[in-house]
């Protein structure tokens, strides 16, 4: 990687308190240097170990950073709660901050099932606790249309993966998310085939960037952005990184995703972050970061080359987009 994009020594104190951010932006327009400064960029930050504590407000207690951070500025966590696509909760940005208040996520349970030596069905809090998964704070960076730095709370999806020891026929790793549309207004609607269903390769699922979430900016995950437990694929495009999983199936044929099923011609399995691979409605080969002004070009992989590029060594990733 180009600069200094990622670093293993980053300190608890280095991640911004969330007032600082909030009052950030008064600051700076006071001060005259707006634009300058707005151009820093988003972050998602390094996992902590963590010892598993809630207080009233939520908060999670963490001692140690991961070594995949990015040094970029992370967005302020209003844009991070209030700016997302939940279809589930609403098709505008702002739809789900309004209708998933309400949400239960607890109690919540994730079967562990298919092409697996030792499928088990986990209890959220008890897959959170346990002392072999280590919970780090992820500084990594997310791309739509849009991107956004987040300080993600979560541990590599591996980590799971090796404890239920897939069978050598498993090639691909699928993920649901609930079907409730009682609680999820938006599946009362024909807008997807509910449930959401997502899908990686087994090697880019054991790859340490994939993430299962539980957290972010020091507190418990909100219903907004895929509570209690969701996916992070940082160099794909973010409808790979799939919300409010219940359910992890090894399979040996490559899982019908949802976008991929709706609109194939737009949405392909793969779904990697590829500025030479135009959508047929838009051209991927810039992007705009919340909170900044202007466009800025995207990079390959999202910037996270280094460590996914041999993943796709000999394959066509126009055809394979």
């Amino acid at each position: 990687m180009a600069g200094k994009r990622f670093r293993p020594d980053v300190k608890p104190y280095e991640i911004t308190d969330e007032h600082v951010y909030m009052n950030r932006r008064n600051f700076i327009k006071q001060s005259g240097t707006f634009a300058a400064l707005m151009a820093g960029g988003l972050l998602i930050g390094p996992f902590t170990k963590m010892a598993w504590a809630e207080s009233h407000d939520n908060k999670m207690n963490f001692m140690r950073n991961s070594p995949y951070s990015t040094n970029e500025n992370t967005n302020a966590y209003q844009d991070v709660t209030t700016f997302n696509n939940f279809y589930e909760f609403g098709l505008e940005k702002q739809d789900p901050a309004k209708s998933a208040q309400e949400f239960k996520s607890r109690p919540w349970t994730i079967s562990i099932e298919g092409l697996v030596r030792k499928p088990e069905t986990i209890d959220v809090d008890a897959l959170i606790r346990r002392e072999t998964l280590e919970e780090r704070i992820y500084r990594l960076r997310c791309v739509e249309a849009w991107s956004m730095v987040i300080p993600w709370i979560g541990f590599p999806l591996a980590e799971l993966i090796n404890q239920v020891e897939p069978l050598s026929q498993a090639r691909y790793v699928e993920f649901v998310t609930l079907h409730d549309p009682v609680q999820m207004p938006g599946q009362r609607y024909r807008i997807l085939d509910w449930p959401y269903i997502e899908g990686l390769r087994l090697d880019e699922a054991m790859n340490p960037l994939t993430l299962l979430v539980v957290g972010l900016y020091g507190k418990t995950l909100p219903n907004q952005n895929g509570a209690p437990l969701r996916l992070v694929v940082p160099w794909k495009y973010g409808f790979k990184s799939i919300k409010s999983v219940v359910s992890i199936r090894f399979v040996r044929e490559q899982p019908a995703t949802s976008w991929n099923r709706s609109a194939p011609h737009e949405y392909g399995f793969y779904a990697n972050v590829n500025p030479n691979v135009d959508h047929p409605r838009w051209s991927q080969q810039t992007e705009r970061r919340i909170g900044e002004l202007g466009r800025k070009a995207t990079e390959m992989f999202n910037g996270y080359g280094e460590y996914v590029a041999d993943l796709y060594k000999g394959m066509d990733l126009r055809k394979f987009y």
